[in-house]
């Protein structure tokens, strides 16, 4: 399942580079194609500021005062922050790009960078954010609705995640099969899926079926 794009107005770009000059015009730039943006010269600044609950991207500097843009991904990463980061540097290396790409950057760009080349990678990477925030809204919502079925009705969606037929179902829990499509249907309708195929996506992504 895939999620609307972002308008820009709904997305927030943070940039975080120590160079006045490049700071400032890659603010002008996402400004004037409608993103929310805000700017920090340190990580630290960074650290320190209360970021939005909207799907943003993080233009971050590789070679700076105090913490490096490569630490600074490494602390965001140590606290789950998903925040997507396009590197932007002066003096990056092949192995310093690989290193950030492999850590689940979106793109790492040489200065001075290419304007069409940026956006074109933070449009990419607050789509990613976007459906990411999605997604675990969506496995949230299922484990909230799971919590609410009854301990048969979680008996018997193990057993139907795991593509027990109703016939089986009903053997092993010691019940009528009619039993078995009514717990069947509860649960379906309860977790909000409109399909078994829905159903067993779902649970197996969030974790809540138990395993064989």
């Amino acid at each position: 399942m895939t999620t609307k794009h972002p308008k820009p107005a709904d997305a927030m770009i943070y940039v975080v580079d120590d160079d006045d000059l490049v700071r400032r015009a890659t603010v002008r730039t996402f400004a004037s194609l409608g993103f929310q943006v805000t700017s920090f010269q340190t990580a630290s600044e960074f650290l320190d500021h209360d970021r939005c609950d909207l799907p943003g991207c993080l233009i971050l500097d590789v070679q700076m005062p105090g913490q490096t843009g490569i630490e600074l991904q490494q602390e965001l990463a140590a606290h789950h922050v998903d925040l997507p980061i396009v590197f932007i540097t002066g003096h990056g290396d092949i192995p310093m790009s690989v290193k950030a790409m492999k850590a689940g950057a979106v793109d790492f760009l040489p200065k001075p960078v290419d304007e069409q080349q940026l956006v074109q990678a933070v449009s990419q990477a607050i789509n990613r954010h976007a459906e990411t925030r999605h997604q675990t809204a969506e496995l949230d919502e299922f484990r909230r609705r799971v919590d609410t079925l009854t301990k048969r009705e979680h008996e018997v969606m193990n057993l139907v995640v795991r593509g027990v037929l109703n016939k089986q179902i009903a053997r092993r829990l010691g019940i009528a099969e009619d039993t078995v499509k009514v717990h069947r249907g509860r649960v379906m309708s309860k977790t909000g899926v409109d399909s078994l195929a829905e159903l067993v996506r779902l649970s197996e992504r969030s974790g809540v079926a138990a395993p064989d």
